[in-house]
């Protein structure tokens, strides 16, 4: 065991951190395969197109599931600098996700129509809190158990192989080994399994006892938002380029209009493939650019974000929506920019945060996006009723708007 894991990060360990190390590899794999296998953006977007549930529940996928995991941080954090053993946040929040997981597969086998909907929302939504309660405690224990210069090693190694389990499933599809959506629901089930699977494993994490924090009040986020006027104005900006995440469900919704459901299989497949194989090609050139200027990079991503999503509506308008490769070209670029957005809020908010303000600065942020995406959700679920291709148009409109309004952001090249 202890030889494995120096050969992965390439550095000495002791017993104990090889141990906890590969735990947290096995874990972190387990759940970010199952987060691949359940992904609210293609596969639960896709899922509830065919059961034939209403777009306006199709646009909160992704408001619940992303705003649900960032609003409750704020208030999870003080609860857990008041603990001394920490991983039982997270333990509990992969066993819950894992039942909501369970939840959502047995909706879509046994509801249809606006009845599967609600209830796959409600549960993604609860599935949402169990995240927060994993996001908000993992890089601290993380932080705990695994040496600084071998953590990049860890979180990587298990991003890599979520990637290929990812890629082997959008294969499957691909390639019409899986026919049904009967398939995918027991490929949504597997997730509820790796979740808790990956609650088991890491509850054996060896962890030193915390110091319980005393000043632990809300009130260290106060007056934040109303001393900095750069940092509300990147909050918006990333609030407005919220629009490249929210758009790819409405994407994956035009490839079900219409085609048999074994076609749709392949097309789902395919968006996968996209989706996979964007964030991989991307990252480099996202870097270089980061490198030079993370706010000119914000201004790139939201425009070619706005691109993709016109380009959507124009190949739905044509009657394209249902070939094969035409969607998933457009996901392809669209995801190439939602990454880019990532990745460049990240660098950006670093870089003007003072290095005892990031904790607050990102917690404050992250509230305020959360908020913003539940906004952003209902504008979109209200569009979605005239159909896909006016609430696409809303949200080019926003990621363009965004791209445009980074150019006012105070420049940290």
């Amino acid at each position: 065991m202890q030889a494995s894991f120096e050969r992965l990060t390439g550095q000495e360990s002791d017993k104990a951190e090889a141990r906890n190390g590969l735990r947290h590899i096995f874990s972190l794999s387990l759940t970010k395969i199952a987060d691949g296998l359940i992904d609210p953006k293609l596969v639960l977007s896709w899922l509830l197109g065919v059961l034939g549930a209403p777009g306006s529940l199709v646009a909160l996928l992704v408001p619940l599931r992303e705003a649900g995991a960032l609003l409750p941080q704020v208030l999870l954090a003080p609860w857990l600098e008041h603990r001394k053993q920490r991983r039982w946040m997270w333990v509990v929040g992969s066993g819950g996700q894992g039942a909501m997981a369970a939840g959502i597969a047995a909706s879509a086998l046994f509801l249809q129509g606006w009845a599967a909907g609600l209830a796959i929302c409600v549960l993604l939504a609860t599935l949402a809190l169990f995240r927060a309660a994993c996001s908000v405690s993992y890089k601290d224990i993380l932080g705990k158990t695994v040496g600084q210069t071998k953590r990049g090693a860890v979180t990587g190694m298990a991003g890599s192989v979520a990637s290929i389990a990812v890629l082997v499933f959008a294969g499957l599809m691909l390639a019409g080994l899986i026919q049904s959506r009967t398939a995918v629901i027991a490929a949504i089930a597997l997730a509820a399994c790796l979740w808790i699977t990956a609650a088991v494993i890491f509850s054996t994490l060896d962890e030193d006892d915390s110091t319980p924090q005393k000043d632990t009040g809300l009130h260290r986020f106060r007056d934040v938002i109303r001393e900095d006027a750069n940092l509300r104005r990147f909050i918006l900006v990333r609030g407005l380029l919220t629009a490249t995440a929210l758009a790819p469900p409405f994407l994956a919704v035009m490839t079900t209009q219409g085609n048999e459901e074994t076609d749709n299989l392949r097309t789902l497949g395919a968006l996968l493939v996209a989706s996979s194989a964007a964030g991989f090609v991307s990252s480099y050139a996202w870097g270089w650019l980061a490198d030079r200027s993370s706010r000119l990079m914000l201004l790139a991503a939201g425009l070619l974000g706005a691109l993709a999503m016109a380009a959507g509506v124009a190949a739905n308008l044509a009657g394209w929506a249902q070939t094969t490769a035409i969607i998933p070209g457009v996901l392809f670029v669209l995801m190439v920019a939602y990454h880019g957005v990532r990745q460049a809020r990240s660098t950006y908010l670093v870089d003007i945060s003072p290095e005892d303000r990031r904790t607050v600065n990102s917690a404050v942020a992250n509230l305020a996006i959360g908020i913003i995406l539940l906004l952003a959700g209902a504008f979109g679920g209200v569009l979605s009723w005239v159909g896909p291709n006016a609430a696409l148009i809303g949200f080019a409109a926003m990621s363009a708007l965004g791209g445009l309004a980074a150019l006012g952001l105070r420049d940290v090249t």
